[in-house]
């Protein structure tokens, strides 16, 4: 089989077409690998990274070099689209990631609609966009995927979250208006990352589980809206990933009706099962992100192995690494799946 760069397989894997194995991966956002051992060893830190393209890019590209993941994921952090949309964010510490402070509206009725086009120009969307530009034009054969936070998890980050999620059954028009007016910002925030070199978008939507939605108001918001995100991404000839934390049981019939490129899931979800269940998706994740924390390695790799071995489509985190993540973790993942992890112990004894 023809040699692959890593974005001609992740790319490849995307549009269901065959490639030599899976890509191994960690796209940015709510799923990113900037941990404090790749800080210290490269000398680049957040929370400086998170407000500047330079520093940005250069992290990222010390993230995909160190622990062998196969992509440049951006940007750190879920908090860019509350803070454009108006919400206070603080931007955390080289330990700990940024957090919203406080939710700028209390209900969804209360919200003042501005104008999108004027959002993409404030905030930290310059930055994100102009450090994907630094890195495509720089490393054209590295995938470059732009991390953006889902509709659920977006209109949750705008309106303080109790309130937003009882207004989903009590005013609902109210919240359709709040979900159609942060789904086109995250239209039009895709559409400038791609302009900037972005070749997959990921959405990462924790808010949107089963768990907290149940299955009507998952199908009546959740779908809804991640799918006219999605087709609006899919239109510019760009593929999507969309990663679906907490256990999947009571939305499971749901996850095809997702128009996804693939679908990522949490740990605690049998991904051969869906995948035997629904083989016309293609599968990512799913490795324990505990098990990336505190090990051992070899766990790590074993665990890997078997993902490979039951036809995942992508390996990936499970969900968010922890930023004390041991490196030597991580790098199990990654050569496991490029099939060096013997070898790469063998050196070392």
């Amino acid at each position: 089989m023809t040699a692959f760069t890593e974005k001609e397989r992740l790319l490849a894997v995307l549009n269901k077409q065959p490639v030599d194995r899976p890509p191994v991966i960690c796209p940015g956002g709510m799923m990113n690998a900037a941990i404090v051992s790749v800080m210290k060893n490269s000398g680049y830190v957040l929370p400086a990274a998170h407000a500047d393209a330079a520093l940005m890019a250069a992290l990222a590209y010390n993230v995909h070099k160190l622990t062998g993941f196969e992509n440049f994921g951006l940007p750190f952090c879920m908090t860019v689209e509350a803070e454009v949309l108006g919400s206070e964010i603080d931007l955390g510490t080289l330990e700990c990631e940024p957090k919203i402070s406080r939710e700028i509206y209390a209900s969804c009725s209360q919200v003042e609609y501005r104008e999108i086009n004027a959002m993409l120009t404030t905030g930290r969307i310059p930055v994100v966009c102009q450090a994907a530009s630094l890195l495509s034009t720089k490393y054209p054969d590295i995938p470059v995927i732009g991390s953006l936070t889902g509709p659920v998890s977006t209109a949750a980050s705008l309106v303080d979250p109790i309130p937003f999620l009882k207004d989903l059954r009590k005013d609902p028009a109210a919240a359709h208006k709040v979900f159609s007016y942060v789904t086109d910002l995250l239209i039009a925030f895709a559409h400038k990352l791609i302009a900037n070199g972005a070749a997959v978008i990921a959405i990462g939507d924790p808010t949107a589980t089963g768990e907290i939605l149940g299955p009507k108001l998952f199908a009546e918001y959740a779908v809804t809206y991640i799918n006219k995100l999605i087709a609006a991404i899919q239109q510019k000839g760009v593929p999507v990933i969309v990663h679906i934390c907490g256990n999947l049981n009571s939305v499971k019939q749901l996850i095809p009706a997702i128009k996804a490129n693939a679908i990522s899931t949490d740990a605690l979800v049998n991904l051969k099962q869906l995948k035997d269940e629904f083989p016309q998706l293609t599968t990512m994740g799913n490795i324990s992100t505990y098990l990336l924390e505190f090990g051992p390695a070899e766990k790590a790799a074993l665990q890997t192995s078997n993902l490979v071995a039951q036809g995942i489509d992508i390996i990936a985190p499970a969900c968010g690494l922890s930023t004390s993540s041991p490196l030597d973790n991580i790098r199990a993942m990654t050569a496991t799946v490029k099939g060096a992890y013997q070898k790469e112990r063998m050196e070392t004894l």
